[in-house]
Formats: C-alpha cells, structure tokens, sequence
C-alpha cells in the first residue's frame, strides 16, 4: 500500500510488538536499578564491578539504548514508520555500549561465554531482528 493508508495489522503485530517493548523496558528498568546504590549492592559482585568499571559514555549509550528502543516499540504500536530510525539509533548505542568489554578500552572487565551471550549477543539480536521487523511491516503496509 503505498498511498500511505495502512491495511489491518495481521494480530501478530501487536503481540511481536508488545513482548519487544515489555523486553526493552525490562532494559530500562535494569538501567535504573544499576543507578541505584542501594539496588546495585544487591546483585553478585561480578555485575557490580561490570557496573563499577564501565566508562560513563558507556553508561550514557546503555540508557540511549533502551530509552530510543522502548520508544521505537510505542512508535510501531501506533504504526508510524519512524520506528526505524529509533530502532537503528538503539542499535548503534548499543554498538558502543559493548565496546568497553572487547578491550577497546582501558576498562579492567572482561566478560565470559554468558555473559556474552546474555548480556551483548542477545540484546543485538533482538535490535537486529526489530528494525528487519519495522521494515517487514512497512512493506506490508501496516505502518505508514
């Protein structure tokens, strides 16, 4: 549909949509438990020095990483285009985000396999995976 109406949503949209932004919600809720003393001291030592080590521009990428990802989730729920671009600029903070743990930076952390997979490869997949899907759905003309 290209004279910019967009036809009925098949019900999977919403349902692909709404667990994407309970997940990235879910991220900016571990973001502000990680920059609450009081809650940080809560979890293993391990991920308090992960925190502890991270370099604030690392810190600023997570919080654009899940900030621009939950709104491009709000955007496609009203089905506006425009979630693209918020999906691909999460993407790229999420980029730099990682960077302080593929010693690109004098940070003293070195992630295992799980934390890897769990923390890095995950995340990047589901980034991937939502601007393919934005991108899918526009060209079904779902969103315009």
């Amino acid at each position: 549909m290209n004279n910019g109406t967009t036809g009925r949503a098949h019900w999977s949209f919403r349902v692909i949509v709404i667990v994407a932004l309970i997940w990235n919600l879910l991220g900016v809720m571990n973001f502000v438990i990680q920059m609450i003393p009081r809650t940080l001291a809560m979890v293993s030592e391990p991920q308090q020095a992960i925190v502890a080590s991270r370099p604030a521009w690392a810190t600023a990428a997570f919080a654009i990483a899940v900030v621009t990802a939950s709104v491009g989730c709000v955007l496609l729920l009203l089905r506006k285009s425009a979630a693209t671009s918020w999906f691909v600029a999460s993407l790229i903070a999420m980029i730099v985000q990682v960077v302080p743990y593929f010693g690109l930076s004098d940070s003293p952390v070195r992630l295992g396999a799980v934390e890897i997979a769990s923390f890095i490869l995950m995340p990047l997949a589901v980034a991937v995976f939502l601007i393919w899907h934005a991108n899918w759905t526009k060209r079904q003309g779902w969103i315009a």
